[in-house]
């Protein structure tokens, strides 16, 4: 009988054996480490993702546009400036590609026909002091107001000559904002400066409003570029998916880096901190400038967490946590205190920068440009260890 019950109990730890095994293999395929290849296929998802979504929420735009300005009325005009801000919310994380050394920048990418700046307003239409300034309103020297135009004329003897784009759209609508920071007031552009007739208000509101449908039909066009350059097929897709996997990650890593390092820090938030001065934001004319610094932090974001959407895949953090979990943990707080010092900027911007580095809302500004940059400095050190090194 003792022996009976001795099998018993080696068969049925044998079984339990076997089981804890196959359990052990089953997590094991649960948990396997990601492939640098599958982290780039995912960027390529994502970039694509992005991209269309910026083109759809453009086509929006557009439409508003050509809606306003063949019936404007106050209600349309402020649907078209809606959809002009709900434009930004999909391309600000496209921010990420750029510096890359993708198509967006190449010698023949269209960055600074979508989104250059800052932009000389008097460079297209009338400011304060100056009525008759800008193309809009000299029909002697620029008859003809077109796509091919307004392209040849983007930064045309300057590069704050700005013609086209978000930035130019953004000014046609909002105009130049000239009220205090303390107001928390936009630019107060009439929309009848579009109309027609004894109650249109400044001059050659027709050839303004052909300007700013020519400018929102650019961006649809350029956005288009974008979205194919990525598609499945897409020229550059093909070409950065045929890359060495380490100079893949390597372009991932210099666009994100660049980024949250220096572009977003120190360009777009410390310049206009250090000068007080609301004209040297980003979206000065419409006072979304809050919501770019957002979108450029979490287009990062994005990238490094290979997330976008209802797109959640292999990305840099994963390779990371591989390699170093010091490194993530620490990218990890410095991601979350990221967000939360970019979120206690008080809004509008030009109020937060409007007294100064040494002001208390000056201060909160200040404390958001070096957790940025050291959220860049963790995500070096998490590309050294997986033995990439990020040339600026």
């Amino acid at each position: 009988m003792k022996k009976v019950l001795l099998r018993t109990s080696m068969i049925l730890l044998m079984g339990t054996l076997v089981f804890s095994c196959n359990n052990s293999d089953d997590n094991t395929n649960q948990v396997a480490n990601v492939t640098k290849k599958e982290v780039i296929a995912n960027y390529a998802d994502i970039a694509y993702a992005n991209y269309k979504a910026a083109y759809d929420d453009a086509v929006v735009l557009e439409t508003a546009i050509n809606t306003f300005t063949d019936a404007p009325t106050q209600a349309n005009f402020d649907a078209a400036k809606d959809k002009w801000k709900q434009s930004r919310e999909s391309y600000g994380t496209t921010e990420a590609f750029r510096f890359a050394n993708g198509p967006i920048d190449d010698e023949n990418g269209p960055e600074s026909l979508m989104n250059a700046w800052p932009l000389d307003e008097n460079y297209i239409d009338y400011v304060e002091g100056a009525s008759t300034s800008g193309i809009i309103n000299d029909p002697i020297t620029f008859p003809i107001i077109d796509k091919a135009f307004l392209e040849a004329q983007n930064e045309n003897g300057g590069e704050k000559n700005i013609s086209v784009g978000y930035h130019a759209i953004e000014f046609l609508l909002w105009g130049q904002d000239l009220t205090a920071p303390s107001e928390k007031k936009a630019g107060l552009r009439p929309y009848t400066d579009y109309v027609v007739g004894l109650n249109g208000t400044a001059n050659f509101q027709l050839r303004r409003a052909a300007y700013l449908k020519v400018c929102a039909d650019l961006l649809t066009d350029h956005l288009d570029y974008m979205v194919n350059q990525w598609k499945v097929g897409g020229t550059y897709r093909t070409v950065f998916l045929a890359l060495p996997e380490d100079k893949a990650i390597q372009n991932m890593y210099l666009g994100i880096t660049t980024l949250v390092s220096a572009e977003l820090p120190v360009e777009r938030m410390y310049v206009a901190l250090g000068n007080a001065d609301q004209e040297d934001e980003h979206s000065c004319f419409s006072d979304n400038t809050h919501r770019d610094i957002a979108l450029n932090l979490q287009g990062v974001i994005n990238v490094y967490q290979g997330k976008y959407g209802n797109i959640d895949g292999a990305s840099l953090e994963d390779l990371v946590k591989q390699a170093n979990t010091i490194v993530y943990n620490d990218t990890e707080v410095a991601v979350t205190t990221s967000l939360a010092n970019v979120a206690a900027i008080i809004t509008p911007f030009d109020l937060a920068i409007s007294g100064g580095i040494d002001s208390v809302e000056g201060a909160k500004v200040n404390k958001a440009v070096v957790s940025l940059k050291n959220l860049g400095a963790n995500l070096l050190a998490g590309a050294a260890k997986i033995g990439i090194v990020v040339n600026g």
